[in-house]
Parts: C-alpha cells; structure tokens; sequence
C-alpha cells in the first residue's frame, strides 16, 4: 500500500484525518504532526480523494495473534497438526496451511505470521462501477450532463426500481471520481462537478452581510403561510447573481417547484432591475404571481412599483438570514456551474440565459423526490 511507505505510525493516521475533517489545511495538519515536509500529508490526502478511509478490520473467522501462538508453542511442544486444531477448535486444514505459507515447522513464529497475515489482506475489493459496466456508462453519461452524483443516484432509483444491478449510492459515485486510484471514472468528468473539487474537503458556514435599509420594507415574518411551506406555486424568491466587470443578472427561483429564470441586467440600479423583473413576472400566468422574497439589497429600493406593476408583494429576509431564501442561494451555487465569477454577464444574452435556465430545470432533485422543477411545475399547471 502507498500510504505505508510515507511512514505514520497508525496514530498519526487518525490524528490526520481527523484534523482533515475539522477543516485545517495541510500545513496545519503537518504542523501538528511534527512534519517538516507537508507533501507526506498531501499524498494520503491526494491518495484517497480526501475521504477518510475505513478503519482496518480482521475477518471474524481469521486466526487471531493469540492462536498463531498457541500454534507456535503447540509445534515447539511437538503436537501434530490434529491436535494443535483440537485445541483450538479449528479445522485441521486450516492449522495447515497457516503453517505452510509461513516457512513450516521449523521456522514458524506467531508474531511474523501475524504481521504477514496483515499486509497479505490489503486486497481492495473492486468498487460497483467496475463491476457494472452499464451502470458505469449511465453514470459516466449524467456526469457529463452535469448532473450531480445525488441527483443521478435518485434518478437511478426511479428509472430501474427493480434493477439492484442498476443502483449506486451518490457517496459510491464521490468516491470513485476522488479516489483515482480505482481507475473507473476518468478524472475529466470531475470538471462537470458543480464544486469542481478535486477532493472532499471539510464543509464550512458561509455568512453574509447587511446592505442597509429600504423603505417600506415588509418583513419575511409577514409573508403567507401557504409560502412558507411551499404548499402553493407563486411564491418566488430573487437574488442578483454577480460576474466579472461588477455585471449582474437576476435569478428568480420558485419555492414549490425550484422552478428558475434568469434575466439580463444592464445595470444593478433599481430602475433596471424592477423594470427588468416586472417585464419577467409579467409573462407568468396569475397562478404564478403571488409573491417575491428578496434580501436587503438596494436594487429592490423601488419595490413598490414592482408591486404596482405586478401585484406580486415583496417580502424581504433579515440581515445576515440567506437560509431565509434558501432555494434562491442553492440555485445560485448551481448556477456557477455554467456562470463562473469571471464571466462578463453583459455578454451573455437573454436566450442565452433562457438555455443555461433550462440546464438545472431538466434535472431531478432530491428535494423533489427526484422529479424535475419542469416537470412539478408543469404538473400544477394543468
């Protein structure tokens, strides 16, 4: 095993990657460690694709150090092989060949037994990808889709429920883009990761700041209770998506369905936006129209006459709250998957974005029980 060649001891292994987990960098980790040079740590990081590997284990039925002792002295005592398996309640073959593989008679020692023994079961068990080469090729072809691993295990589980041969876990799907070393999933297909990490890292809070106050601003507490718990379509929540060169769309994201729109923006000013947004809302049918959650930014300063305009109420979240437009900054985060922070947004045209929408529309959510926004949104509107 690679990893036995960097020289931790068992110990520092935990320590490790238990420090992995709580999120500290390489350095600090080496640090800890007492390592000079951090590249032994970022090669068993690297090695398993930043996932702790399982704590080693002895088979229930293999021979423990404390028989391969009894076995040592039960040959220095000249038992037969009969014997020495009566002893310990063992089958006679299995007392054989334990002594065979390991020299014989003459030279047979528990402890060299025992650790051979242990180096000898280091046989990694091919994974489920590499044992299923259509479930391998369903995978490899939603990856590129870029699909997420959660959202290709559940469509997996709708498209083939009597198929066990066709199911996969999203952690199985993880593990085989991250530990490379399986060799089952070409590394290219982590691009289409909406993280594009290479590894798993720790999972950290992100938190956010205020932008100072709008006047007649209606409060989230005020908002109907039929938003609140998505029972009903309508209810929509807003955010400006930013790129290179301080540009700006909008995204738009409703709370039933996960339903998105994106508009173009010429400019973050309100004017633009309300006028932008009041063109977009008012292509919905009433159905859809109920309300907009947006946060405390001032391009929201002209609500208002978003409200005249549409009849649709604005209800902003409290500072610091993005988990009160939760859906709103999930779907930004997946959206950086087809707009980096470094796209000029004033290229990208509305048809253009209308395309992009129409990316995470046409895939399964967990959320959703694996259907598609598309789908549950074209459901309420029949």
């Amino acid at each position: 095993m690679v990893t036995s060649r960097i020289w931790f001891t068992p110990a520092q292994k935990v320590e490790l990657w238990e420090r992995w987990k709580q999120g500290q960098s390489i350095s600090a980790i080496s640090r800890a460690l007492e390592r000079r040079n951090k590249s032994g740590v970022r090669q068993i990081v690297a090695l398993h694709g930043g996932i702790a590997p399982a704590p080693r284990r002895r088979a229930v039925r293999a021979l423990r150090v404390e028989e391969r002792e009894e076995i040592s002295r039960g040959i220095a005592a000249g038992w037969s092989i009969r014997g020495i398996a009566r002893a310990l309640g063992r089958s006679p073959s299995t007392i054989c060949r334990e002594i065979e593989r390991n020299g014989g008679s003459r030279v047979y020692r528990a402890a060299r037994a025992d650790k051979l023994a242990w180096e000898r079961a280091l046989r990694p068990k091919r994974c489920r990808l590499a044992c299923h080469g259509r479930l391998r090729w369903r995978v490899a072809q939603k990856l590129a889709l870029q699909w997420s691993p959660q959202q290709i295990a559940g469509w997996l589980r709708r498209q083939y429920p009597d198929d066990p041969v066709m199911q996969i876990s999203h952690e199985a799907i993880y593990r085989s883009l991250f530990i490379q070393a399986r060799g089952v999933l070409k590394k290219e297909l982590m691009a289409h990761l909406r993280s594009r990490r290479q590894m798993r890292h720790a999972k950290g809070a992100n938190t956010g700041t205020g932008q100072g106050q709008i006047l007649d601003m209606v409060s989230i507490r005020e908002r109907p209770a039929d938003a609140d718990d998505r029972a009903v379509p309508g209810h929509w929540e807003g955010d400006l998506l930013t790129g290179a060169g301080d540009t700006h769309i909008a995204t738009l994201v409703e709370r039933h369905s996960r339903f998105t729109m994106l508009v173009k923006l010429k400019r973050k000013d309100s004017s633009t936006v309300v006028e932008a947004l009041i063109q977009q809302i008012g292509k919905l049918p009433k159905e859809l129209k109920r309300s907009l959650t947006w946060d405390q930014g001032k391009e929201m300063a002209r609500h208002r006459t978003f409200t005249m305009a549409t009849d649709v109420q604005v209800y902003f979240c409290d500072p610091r709250s993005l988990w009160q437009r939760g859906s709103n900054e999930n779907t930004n985060g997946l959206l950086r998957q087809y707009l980096p922070r470094s796209t000029d947004l004033s290229r990208i045209s509305q048809s253009q974005l209308n395309a992009i929408a129409l990316r995470p529309n046409q895939r399964p959510r967990k959320t959703l029980d694996f259907e598609t926004p598309a789908d549950r949104l074209a459901m309420v509107l029949r």
